[in-house]
C-alpha cells in the first residue's frame, strides 16, 4: 500500500520528466549532433592502499567522476531547478547544488553533464539524490571500497 508521499511523488512525475540516464561514468564524449558517449560507467570505486603502514581504516580520498543526467520532458515545460543532495553512508549529507534547466516538453529533453569531486572519508553506500523542484525524482548509487594491501610488513613476514 503506497503512503501519502510515495502517491505524491509517483503523481508528480507520472507525465515527465523522466529519467532516460542517472549515471557517472569516468569521461563524456559530446558528438558535433550533441549525442553524447559515456566511457566507463562506474557504480563502484575500490580505493587500495599498498605499503607496509596502509591504514587499517580508509584515509579521505577524491575520485572525480562526471555525473551524467538525461531528462525528456513529457508533458513537463519550462524553467525547473535540479538539486544534487549526496547521502553519506553514514546517513549525513554534503551540501546540495542545484541546477536549472529549460524544458521544451514531448521527447525533448536536456542533458545534464557535472564533475562530481567530493571527499570521500567514509567506505560504503553514497546515494545521490536528485530533486526535481524539490521533489525526489531519482537517486544514483556509488559504492566506494577501501582494499589494503600490507606488504613488507613485520606482521606478513611472520606469517
Amino acid at each position: 500500500m503506497a503512503n501519502k508521499q510515495t502517491e505524491g511523488v509517483r503523481i508528480a512525475f507520472e507525465q515527465g520528466p523522466y529519467v532516460q540516464v542517472g549515471a557517472f561514468c569516468e569521461r563524456v564524449l559530446t558528438e558535433a549532433n550533441q549525442v553524447l558517449s559515456l566511457v566507463r560507467v562506474i557504480d563502484i570505486v575500490t580505493h587500495t592502499e599498498r605499503r607496509p603502514d596502509a591504514p587499517k581504516e580508509m584515509p579521505e580520498v577524491h575520485y572525480p567522476l562526471t555525473l551524467v543526467l538525461m531528462l525528456k520532458s513529457g508533458r513537463a515545460r519550462g524553467r525547473h531547478e535540479v538539486t544534487i543532495k549526496p547521502e553519506l553512508p553514514s546517513g549525513g549529507f554534503l551540501p546540495p547544488f542545484t541546477l536549472t534547466v529549460q524544458l521544451e516538453g514531448e521527447g525533448r529533453g536536456v542533458n545534464l553533464v557535472s564533475q562530481i569531486d567530493i571527499p570521500y572519508k567514509l567506505e560504503g553506500l553514497y546515494w545521490f539524490n536528485i530533486y526535481f523542484d524539490e521533489v525526489l525524482l531519482t537517486r544514483i548509487p556509488l559504492e566506494i571500497r577501501y582494499s589494503r594491501l600490507v606488504a613488507g610488513s613485520a606482521a606478513a613476514q611472520n606469517s
